[in-house]
């Protein structure tokens, strides 16, 4: 069986699974508001689906994300997930020869665009108290080159949590600048932060800010994301989208809901999962050995360092496995430093943290006898 059988088979087993505690994709599990339920619902009985949207997205919902992210005078484009995005922007900005620079760890999908596109791909390390955990500007600009055609950061970062303050944010922008390069400002994890600054309103000619439906509001199964550039570069993306024929439109009509009552329903969110957080920060380092270096988190998860416990990450995700909770290894996120630590999503019913927190003393006992080799995805 081809690996990639094997990793579908591992997803389908989850997703069958009616009792599975979501808690490792960093999905965003509580129930949505009646008015993006509504909106769903009123597009399926008024059978609104057997029509394509428009290709860059329902112009209601295009000026909503203007609005909601503050970038006026930018163009959106709206797509399948902000993972679609993403492909099409990563496959039409690089080629052969160029360079795709990026943080260690990072999201590892738009490495494997750019490596497909036939660019090289260039790693910072950030992971560690030498380096804070996050991305330093200087250390940015010593990996650009004259080849650098695109930087992408992820901020927050996915899997760690740290967010780049205003004035990295304005120094990286400079250094794109600088490089003639194109960054893209992977902000999906935004809505979670303390603060976010958008490296757009520094560098709005060649910044491509990547946003998503998925956490914030809920959507990840409804795939809805999208992408917010300068004209000319919007223009560029619209040539030869992989979806010429509009996203989702029982999606972009929840999305238009969900913006509408994103204040009201939002914070309410949000509040949870930082209570989420405390209560697995507080249970991961009742056991010894286990520690939370990035806290609070600017994501809607946490990584819990293993390696000073003994335990393999594997093992740790198969003995809660067992007890019908998911959650990320770190080699999932980064190959030089995903021995260290595994990853806790916590925009989850409370009652799943409390039994997350329950079995994780059982799970890191069973972990210790786990020395087989582990197939996780």
């Amino acid at each position: 069986m081809q690996p990639f059988e094997r990793r579908n088979e591992h997803f389908d087993r989850l997703v069958a699974n009616p009792d599975l505690r979501w808690m490792g994709q960093n999905t965003n599990h509580y129930p949505a508001h009646p008015d993006v339920r509504r909106a769903m619902v009123d597009c399926i009985e008024n059978d609104q689906f057997h029509a394509y949207a428009p290709p860059a997205g329902l112009e209601e919902l295009r000026q909503l994300i203007l609005d909601d992210l503050g970038l006026e005078g930018l163009s959106p484009i709206v797509t399948d997930g902000a993972v679609s995005g993403l492909y099409h922007l990563v496959r039409t900005l690089c080629g052969p020869g160029d360079e795709f620079v990026t943080t260690d760890p990072t999201w590892a999908w738009p490495m494997a665009f750019a490596r497909a596109a036939g660019a090289d791909v260039i790693q910072i390390p950030i992971y560690g108290e030498e380096h804070g955990y996050r991305l330093a500007p200087e250390r940015l600009r010593a990996a650009v080159t004259e080849r650098t055609k695109v930087i992408y950061i992820v901020d927050p970062n996915n899997p760690l949590g740290t967010c780049c303050t205003a004035e990295e944010i304005e120094a990286i922008a400079a250094i794109a600048r600088e490089a003639g390069a194109y960054l893209i400002h992977d902000s999906t994890y935004r809505d979670f932060a303390y603060e976010h600054h958008l490296a757009a309103k520094h560098y709005p000619e060649r910044t491509i800010t990547v946003w998503s439906f998925s956490k914030w509001l809920g959507f990840a199964g409804l795939r809805v994301g999208a992408l917010i550039a300068h004209p000319e570069v919007a223009a560029k993306l619209a040539a030869a989208p992989p979806n010429n024929l509009g996203s989702s439109i029982l999606a972009q009509r929840g999305a238009i809901a969900g913006l509408k009552v994103k204040k009201e329903w939002f914070a309410n969110v949000l509040a949870s999962q930082r209570r989420n957080q405390q209560r697995v920060k507080e249970a991961a380092e009742a056991i010894p050995g286990l520690h939370v270096p990035v806290y609070p988190s600017n994501g809607n998860f946490l990584i819990i360092e293993c390696d000073k416990a003994g335990i393999r990450p594997e093992a740790i995700v198969a003995a809660l496995d067992r007890h019908n909770i998911q959650i990320r290894h770190g080699s999932y996120h980064t190959k030089a430093f995903g021995d260290r630590f595994v990853k806790v999503s916590v925009t989850v019913p409370e009652e799943w943290v409390d039994e997350f927190c329950q079995f994780l003393p059982q799970a890191v006992e069973e972990a210790r006898g786990m020395n087989m080799p582990i197939e996780l995805f």
